[in-house]
């Protein structure tokens, strides 16, 4: 399935990013981007650190966010408005709650979508970058809707596109995707595991490799040249509802936690 995103005052190419809109209302935080030393674990969601500064061989940590206060943390907006392609999909900036030192995206139905399901999603907007290296920690609380952690194209022309864990309408699966050329052209592969346990997502990308981990275990490798994108991408966290086009229709009030985004940068 393609999953993207692009603003609605820009004309986009391709099967069906989403037409969205970061919302001017997300609030900021003082303390919201900071993050927890390996100390403070025991006090986390997910009871795990984010990386420290010199974890990564050959890279600096250059961006960490823990989620702290009561609103996203300064460089992230909300996602609003009907996704292109899936009319029946709705993205709703009151979806997306920071609490708890968790960022939380909601799917439930919404008296204000005329009782229809809407769903959260951010985008990173403010930190586009060509190379690096990402990790998330998050989980799921249950099946129904496509959960979407990505990196997408700065100038919103779609592709590129790399998914690293994208869920579609399980628990108990997760793939990462490649798209790559106009016609829609797209490598990928699946992991059997439970998303409703925490996990650390990750996604290494070079210019000559993209290498996906998942609790700092490699589970997938591109090399070729001609499908490593060479842009400035931003990173997206999303959810989507397809009912009535995908199996991906929700039964009930479902949710993505995220504890933390961590970001590294290669050293030269």
């Amino acid at each position: 399935m393609v999953v993207g995103r692009g603003m609605a005052t820009i004309a986009l190419v391709g099967l069906s990013p989403l037409l969205l809109i970061p919302s001017a209302s997300a609030t900021i935080h003082p303390l919201a981007g900071g993050c927890a030393t390996h100390a403070m674990a025991p006090h986390e969601p997910s009871r795990q650190a984010p990386p420290g500064a010199r974890w990564l061989r050959g890279y600096a940590r250059s961006y960490c966010t823990d989620f702290l206060g009561g609103g996203l943390p300064q460089g992230w907006g909300r996602f609003r408005g009907v996704p292109h392609g899936d009319p029946s999909g709705m993205f709703d900036p009151s979806h997306v709650v920071v609490a708890g030192g968790m960022l939380s995206l909601l799917t439930m139905r919404d008296a204000a979508n005329g009782g229809g399901w809407a769903t959260g999603g951010v985008c990173q907007c403010g930190i586009g970058r060509t190379y690096g290296a990402y990790f998330v920690r998050s989980r799921l609380t249950g099946a129904g809707v496509d959960e979407v952690q990505m990196l997408w194209p700065v100038a919103h022309v779609w592709p590129p596109e790399i998914d690293f864990n994208e869920t579609g309408n399980r628990v108990t699966t997760t793939a990462w995707y490649v798209h790559f050329r106009s016609s829609g052209h797209q490598i990928a592969r699946t992991l059997r595991i439970n998303l409703t346990r925490w996990h650390t997502w990750g996604v290494r990308w070079t210019p000559r490799l993209i290498t996906f981990t998942v609790d700092g275990d490699v589970w997938g490798v591109v090399r070729s040249p001609s499908v490593i994108p060479h842009e400035r991408m931003t990173l997206d966290l999303s959810q989507q509802t397809w009912c009535g086009i995908a199996p991906e229709c929700p039964q009930r009030p479902l949710a993505m936690q995220v504890d933390w985004v961590a970001e590294f940068a290669p050293i030269h």
